[in-house]
C-alpha cells in the first residue's frame, strides 16, 4: 500500500523548511561609539527619545531587539533586509555616517516619512502594535526634527 500523495507532499514541505534554515543572513548589533550617535549630535528632548524608543530603535540603530522569528527562515530573511535596510537609511547609533553621503544628516526626512505613514512599515506594525504613531506623536517628532534640522544641519557638535 503507497502512502497518499498528501503524505508525500508534507514531508517534502517539512525537508524543505529544514533546509532553509540553513541560508539565514546574519542578526547583528553593531558596537556603537557614543560619539557617534545622534544623541552626541543633536538635542533629543525626553518625549522625542520616548517615540524614537518606542517605534524607531529596533530597525534605526545597533539596539535592533531581535524577536524569536528572526532566527527562523524564511522569516529571518524579511525580517534581518528590514533592519539592514533601515539602517543604511538612517542609523541613530551611527550618526556621523550620514554626513559622508548626504549634505547634512536626514532630519528633515523623518518628518515627511512619519507624515506619509512610510514609518514605521506596517508590516513591523503587525507584530508591534505599540510602535504605532499617534497624531500627537508624529507632531512631536516632526517639530524636533524640523527645528534640529534648522538648527545644526551636518553640525557634529551637540546642539543643547
Amino acid at each position: 500500500m503507497q502512502p497518499p500523495r498528501l503524505v508525500h507532499a508534507a514531508g517534502a514541505c517539512l525537508l524543505v523548511g529544514l533546509a532553509i534554515q540553513i541560508m539565514r543572513p546574519a542578526r547583528t548589533n553593531p558596537v556603537t561609539d557614543p560619539a557617534q550617535t545622534i544623541a552626541a549630535h543633536v538635542a533629543m528632548p525626553a518625549a522625542v527619545q520616548a517615540i524614537v524608543a518606542r517605534s524607531c530603535i529596533d530597525c534605526h540603530t545597533n539596539d535592533t531587539r531581535w524577536p524569536w522569528y528572526s532566527g527562523v527562515a524564511p522569516m529571518s530573511w524579511f525580517v534581518i533586509g528590514h533592519v539592514n535596510d533601515g539602517r543604511r537609511a538612517m542609523n541613530f547609533s551611527n550618526w556621523d555616517a550620514h554626513s559622508t553621503r548626504t549634505p547634512g544628516p536626514p532630519l528633515g526626512k523623518i518628518c515627511s516619512e512619519v507624515q506619509s505613514g512610510g514609518m514605521p512599515l506596517s508590516s513591523y506594525l503587525l507584530m508591534h502594535s505599540d510602535a504605532r504613531l499617534t497624531p500627537d506623536d508624529i507632531s512631536v517628532l516632526c517639530a524636533w526634527a524640523n527645528q534640529a534640522s534648522r538648527a545644526a544641519p551636518g553640525s557634529s557638535t551637540p546642539q543643547r
